[in-house]
């Protein structure tokens, strides 16, 4: 069977990550609207539909993509040998936009104004290092995973993914492409512009240094091939 074209793999991510976005954005819409003002319960409800959707995604995407969804997962694949360069800069250009346009669903679905910014500033020491442990995971458990047990990442990261927005003080972005759309909401998902590039300085810090424990751990003796890799970015 031939591998799927580079065509199909765009196309699935850029369909995965509009449906990753669009199920942070709108979950915590619905959350927000039907929890009372109880921020645990809606918390609750964001992190469990956000990885039940990651679960789906990666489920369906990966053999095509490798379910990335996630620039981080891309960059540290392609310094790995999993794709090529021009590959690697399509896949992030197509995963910032899907996610962006991910966001405006939500908003459309919610009969919402789709072109909005947000207010809500994420910013300080610990939101940065939140971001920063949540990304390390990430690579770190999607490396290991790829090497030992492939079968098990789609649940691997959604577990993961789903802890990690209670055990991190930055309720678990992990992903660039996450990050730039939920810069245009302001309902409870969203982040202040202002706030993203440090973000994602944090997440790009926290994904090297997963890989370095990941190779140290785990030596690499063979390149995966694209589609060999179903890795996320959650959110």
């Amino acid at each position: 069977m031939s591998a799927p074209s580079l065509g199909r793999r765009l196309l699935a991510e850029a369909i995965g990550t509009a449906f990753l976005l669009a199920a942070v954005v709108g979950s915590g819409i619905m959350a927000e609207r039907l929890s009372g003002g109880n921020a645990g319960l809606a918390l609750l409800a964001n992190a469990i539909a956000t990885g039940a959707a990651l679960v789906a995604l990666i489920l369906t995407f990966g053999p095509i993509s490798g379910a990335h969804f996630n620039p981080a997962v891309t960059l540290v694949l392609t310094l790995r040998g999993a794709l090529g360069w021009r590959d690697a800069v399509l896949y992030i250009v197509v995963q910032a936009a899907a996610a962006i346009a991910g966001v405006w669903l939500a908003h459309l679905m919610f009969d919402l104004p789709i072109l909005q910014t947000s207010v809500h500033r994420r910013t300080g020491l610990g939101q940065w290092t939140g971001e920063f442990v949540a990304t390390f995971g990430l690579i770190a458990l999607i490396l290991s995973g790829v090497r030992h047990n492939e079968r098990a990442v789609p649940t691997m990261v959604a577990g993961y993914i789903t802890a990690a927005y209670w055990f991190t003080s930055s309720t678990s972005f992990a992903n660039p492409a996450v990050t730039i759309g939920r810069t245009l909401t302001p309902t409870y998902a969203g982040i202040a512009p202002g706030s993203a590039p440090a973000f994602i300085l944090a997440q790009t810090a926290g994904a090297v240094v997963g890989t370095l424990l990941a190779v140290a751990v785990h030596p690499v003796t063979s390149a995966p091939a694209p589609a060999d890799v179903p890795a996320q970015l959650a959110g």
